[in-house]
């Protein structure tokens, strides 16, 4: 804290010229509550009162925030720079104190200002190769699989089961998980609250709603935290000949494993409902070998059980025209209508999917 309360000096020495520090001190969180049974037990981050004396001896009073990590959404260090973004924003509100900086601790214990930036933005390397959707057009419109197309899929699968590897004491990651599936503006409430009016029948997908909020409470204290990719389909992974490279992995970096595989399974539905000709001798042997595959490289006697709300997610996201708007009204209600029966079996068995295409 030395070291920090020393750059903190510096910055605030730079942000307000001439001026010198008087007094930086803790504030208790809410250290103006009465000292009874009102008294807030726990706040989200430890609060620096600092005392700035000018040149002409006026004083001013400032805060300086900190955002602790806990299990109420901020476990992440980029739920936590959100959370100091929206406040640095939100404080424009009338009768609002003013926010004078918002900024990011740097590893060396600087600290790195952001109030005069906008939209942010991230630098990647390029992976060479084709996307492995390409593969799944081919096979859908050549109406058959060719060499080299389940070993990909075996190098798929093996990716993932090496990646799955369990993460202890992972009980509140978890729990975010499964209310990040459900409720987040990337989940299940987000995707169906993003459909077009009209597109699909308003009680369809209250009903499914419904359903996947339920499985909440059935997952919530599963011990089934791994490492996860988090978005693994078939636009984030690219072939280089044998060799994989995968792009935005996200929502943490942990989950459900049920998640990954779900993830891409559903897009071997997705390239096939219209054109039932390519699952005979394409697409559904591949949706097979992805299962077996899976589980030939790893044991998980749960995954089939905890993957229905998963399969919705991902039949929810394909289904809405704002990402596939290609989809027939026909395929679509057939894939909602599939992650409805998965749901209330409370099981996937890949086999069902069979029906889909008969």
């Amino acid at each position: 804290m030395t070291a920090l309360y020393a750059s903190l000096r510096d910055h605030l020495t730079r942000m307000f010229p001439g001026s010198t520090i008087a007094s930086l001190e803790p504030l208790a969180a809410d250290a103006r509550t009465v000292r009874d049974t009102t008294e807030k037990s726990a706040g989200y981050g430890e609060p620096v009162r600092v005392i700035l004396v000018d040149r002409a001896g006026h004083t001013q009073e400032l805060v300086w925030h900190a955002v602790l990590p806990n299990e109420f959404g901020h476990d992440r260090r980029a739920d936590r720079a959100a959370q100091v973004l929206q406040a640095y924003e939100d404080a424009a509100l009338p009768g609002h104190v003013g926010a004078l900086d918002v900024g990011f601790v740097q590893l060396d214990g600087g600290l790195c200002s952001l109030r005069d930036t906008g939209e942010p933005y991230m630098i990647t390397r390029y992976a060479r190769g084709h996307v492995y959707a390409e593969d799944l057009q081919r096979i859908a419109t050549a109406r058959t699989i060719a060499d080299g197309d389940l070993a990909r899929l075996d190098v798929l699968a093996r990716y993932l089961a090496d990646l799955h590897t369990p993460i202890p004491d992972g009980a509140v990651r978890y729990r975010r998980a499964i209310r990040d599936l459900v409720g987040s503006g990337e989940g299940i409430f987000g995707i169906i609250d993003g459909f077009p009016p009209d597109c699909v029948a308003e009680e369809v997908l209250r009903e499914l709603e419904e359903d996947c909020a339920s499985w909440r409470w059935r997952l919530r204290d599963a011990s089934r935290l791994t490492r996860t990719h988090g978005d693994f389909h078939p636009f984030n992974l690219i072939f280089d000949g044998s060799s994989l490279a995968l792009l935005d992995a996200s929502r943490g970096g942990c989950g459900d494993p049920a998640d990954d595989l779900t993830a891409l399974a559903v897009n071997f539905l997705l390239f096939a409902i219209d054109e039932p000709a390519a699952w005979r001798g394409g697409l559904g042997v591949l949706w097979r070998h992805w299962w077996t595959s899976y589980f030939a490289f790893r044991d998980d006697a749960e995954l089939l059980a905890a993957a229905p709300p998963f399969l919705a997610w991902r039949i929810l996201v394909v289904c809405n025209p704002r990402f596939y708007p290609r989809l027939s009204a026909r395929g679509r209600d057939r894939l909602l209508g599939f992650a409805r029966e998965t749901l209330a079996a409370h099981v996937l068995d890949p086999i069902n999917a069979e029906e889909l295409f008969r």
